[in-house]
This record gives structure tokens, C-alpha cells and sequence, in this order.
């Protein structure tokens, strides 16, 4: 039975390697570690029709990773499931050639320049709508650092910039833009406005602390201005998939 398995899945990964280029082909089998991490770089490049140089810089990214380590970490998140399938608990921007001290004007500013790679790091699904997009409120202006579009999920994504570590007063921020949007700005046929707190760091425990009774759908990522450390990364999965396998033991084993 797990022979008749194991073929199954090779066969299954073989007919979808048919529908890359050769060269993407030698990329995934020669650098992807098993098949779980194979069938993942397959589908993301079908999906996202990357190139090989776009899809070796995913494997440098360690994409494979830090989509593992969201899915692990992100059970408490009080956000559906489709939503947070869309996004990643952290962003590789070394594209961005940011020094290493840089404000938040610096990182949009670089953002905007390169938005062809930001939009291959965060998706292929999103388009981009305005930078400092202005919503009015009573007599006030206020103005979103970053404005998509995302096809897949139907509605408008505001990203707020921030070179600190994420404060839970953030969440209040970000769920006054998603009501201003969502009244002003959503069209009929669009689902509600997703919001994204990109900081340069966080504490997992505060954010779920933050978002535990939050109602708006507001995600908290963190962004690295450099290529991640591997051997960091692969500890960090192995981390929490070790906690993983304990949490899901029954009582008593």
C-alpha cells in the first residue's frame, strides 16, 4: 500500500512537471529536498508562471519555509482560512537595496521603484492601486500607505509600512482605513477590504494577543531586507513543527 502510494505521488509529480519549462524542471529536482517541497515550488510556479531566474530567487527566499512556518503558526488567528492561505507570515525584500537604517517614506519609496518584485514576493494575484491613497473621514484626510487589489480573494488589500516592531495600537490604525474603504471605496460585488501590517519585526504572542478579538480581517507580517539565514529558518520550522507533533498527541502519550 505505501509502495502503491509513493508511486501515486511520483506520477502525479511527474505529470505536472510536464507543465513547466525544462529549465525549471533541473531547478525544482535539484534543489528542492522532497517531494512535499517539490510539488510546492511545481505548483508555485505554474500558478504564478515564474521564470527560472524568478523561481531560483524563491528557492534563495526560501519561499517552501516561511509558507510552512505561517501555516504553523497561524492557528489563533482569528481570520478565515482563504484569507490567510494568501500570505505569508514574513517578506524577503532584499531587492529593495535598503540601507540598514531607512524610514518608512524610504521603504515605500523603494517599494514603489521595484513594484514588479514586490508583486512577485507577495503574489501575482495582486495589482497594485495608488500609493498614499486618500480616504476622507468627517473633515479629515487620512492616506493608506499602500493600496492592491487582490483577484483571487475579490477585494482591496491596505498595507501599512512600519521600520519597528509591531505595537497592538497598529490594529486600531488599520481597522479605521478597512471601515473607511469598505464605506467609501468597495464596490457591491467585492468582499470586505483585508488589511496587512508589514513592520520589521514582532512577538507572535502580542500579535495574537492584538488580533484575538478583532472582528476586520487585519494580518501582521514582518519584513527582512536581506536573503534569510538558512540554517535560522530551518531551525525555526523544525522548532515548531517538533511543538507541532507534541500538541497533537492524545492524553496520555
Amino acid at each position: 500500500m505505501q509502495f502503491y502510494e509513493t508511486y501515486k505521488d511520483n506520477e502525479f509529480l511527474s505529470t505536472l512537471l510536464r507543465e513547466i519549462s525544462w529549465s525549471n524542471n533541473l531547478l525544482v529536482m535539484s534543489r528542492a529536498k522532497n517531494d512535499e517541497e517539490r510539488l510546492f515550488y511545481i505548483k508555485l510556479a505554474i500558478e504564478e508562471k515564474h521564470s527560472f531566474r524568478e523561481l531560483e530567487r524563491q528557492f534563495d527566499a526560501m519561499r517552501f519555509e516561511r509558507k510552512t512556518i505561517r501555516e504553523k503558526k497561524s492557528t489563533n488567528l482569528p481570520v478565515k482560512q482563504e484569507i490567510k492561505n494568501q500570505f505569508l507570515d514574513s517578506y524577503v525584500l532584499d531587492f529593495l537595496n535598503l540601507p540598514e537604517s531607512h524610514n518608512e517614506s524610504t521603504l515605500q519609496k523603494a517599494i514603489i521603484t521595484n513594484m514588479k518584485n514586490f508583486l512577485l514576493e507577495i503574489g501575482k494575484d495582486f495589482s497594485f492601486i495608488s500609493e498614499q491613497f486618500r480616504v476622507q473621514v468627517g473633515k479629515s484626510d487620512f492616506f493608506i500607505d499602500l493600496l492592491f487589489y487582490h483577484r483571487g480573494l475579490s477585494c482591496m488589500v491596505a498595507f501599512e509600512l512600519k521600520t519597528t516592531s509591531f505595537k497592538p495600537e497598529y490594529i486600531g490604525k488599520m481597522n479605521f482605513y478597512l471601515e473607511a474603504l469598505d464605506r467609501d471605496h468597495k464596490k457591491d460585488n467585492e468582499n470586505p477590504s483585508v488589511g496587512i501590517i508589514l513592520c520589521a519585526d514582532k512577538d507572535d504572542e502580542v500579535v495574537e494577543y492584538a488580533i484575538q478579538r478583532n472582528l476586520s480581517p487585519v494580518l501582521v507580517a514582518e519584513y527582512t531586507a536581506k536573503l534569510p539565514d538558512k540554517k535560522l529558518l530551518q531551525n525555526k520550522l523544525r522548532e515548531l513543527t517538533e511543538l507541532s507533533n507534541i500538541t497533537s498527541l492524545p492524553p496520555g502519550n
